[in-house]
């Protein structure tokens, strides 16, 4: 194959349709696109930030069909058909989402860099298991790569979920 043909190759772009935070994003993307850069530079979500490239940080982290997926392992088009949810997508219009609220009450945001990541393994965690261990919350965090907290904060805030979405589900008095 000729490296012209090549080069035409990988700019011809798929269609793909990705339901992002409830939404359905149409669009035509080249082949070569991670879901990372799709969600920051093409759809504008920033919340999903790329810290390494090599998926070890987690700060990239998103739930994709319900499945904490880092974003920078998995390209856009792998994504067509699928629901995708962001740190963006967590909150109910002004209503912060339950892990959200644990992050801030906790004070487990530091300087906010692996926070969007943090947060959404947070509620994928939660959402596989509503009443973790501790050690089970240290486990599910071991995605996540964070130079600020030490950790006990961010075990703090999932932990303090984990209470907040019980609290949710369990009727008033029981």
């Amino acid at each position: 194959m000729t490296e012209e043909a090549t080069a035409t190759q990988v700019r011809q772009e798929i269609p793909i349709t990705v339901h992002i935070n409830g939404a359905a994003q149409s669009t035509a993307i080249a082949p070569n696109v991670l879901l990372s850069e799709f969600l920051r530079d093409h759809l504008a979500l920033t919340g999903t930030h790329v810290g390494c490239d090599t998926s070890q940080c987690g700060a990239c982290t998103v739930l994709v069909d319900g499945r904490v997926v880092k974003s920078c392992t998995i390209l856009a088009v792998q994504a067509d058909g699928m629901s995708v949810t962001t740190v963006e997508g967590l909150r109910a219009g002004s209503v912060l989402h339950p892990v959200q609220e644990a992050f801030r009450a906790h004070h487990a945001l530091q300087c906010g860099f692996c926070t969007p990541g943090a947060l959404m393994l947070a509620a994928g965690l939660l959402m596989d298991n509503p009443h973790p261990t501790r050690s089970e919350i240290r486990e599910g965090l071991d995605g996540i790569v964070c130079r600020c907290t030490g950790y006990e904060n961010i075990v703090e805030a999932v932990a303090d979920a984990a209470e907040r979405l019980a609290e949710e589900v369990r009727p008033h008095g029981a």
